[in-house]
């Protein structure tokens, strides 16, 4: 894999770090997804910080939701529905606030193609 520059290294670090924030809440609130957020995060680690993503993964909080889905068990059923209406949500309020018709295509296309990708997705029974 290409090494990073260090802006780019720093900007994954930010938005992994971020993301491991908002997943972690996601353990607690219930309408916040948790495991497309520490997957978001893994992701950004796994690019730009070793030592993170290990962290990331040994993590008592937080590496089994990356553990499930690498060894192919998937999401929860609740964090699958609770992503999908959040990012529904999301979306609609865009599209809403944005009258520019190629943007509410684009966010149209969105709405349709993730909810697949996390249907797609093996479901948990945790």
């Amino acid at each position: 894999m290409k090494e990073l520059d260090p802006v780019g290294r720093l900007l994954l670090i930010v938005a992994g770090s971020i993301s491991v924030g908002v997943g972690v809440a996601g353990i607690f609130l219930p309408l916040l997804p948790t495991t497309p957020f520490l997957l978001l995060a893994a992701a950004c680690y796994v690019r730009s910080s070793p030592r993170l993503y290990k962290w990331l993964l040994e993590n008592r909080w937080t590496g089994q939701y990356i553990r499930d889905y690498r060894e192919g068990r998937g999401m929860p059923r609740r964090a699958k529905a609770v992503s999908i209406l959040v990012l529904w949500a999301t979306l609609a309020l865009s599209a809403y606030l944005v009258a520019q018709p190629l943007v509410r295509v684009a966010l149209a296309a969105v709405a349709i193609g993730v909810p697949i990708l996390i249907l797609r997705l093996p479901t948990s029974d945790r």
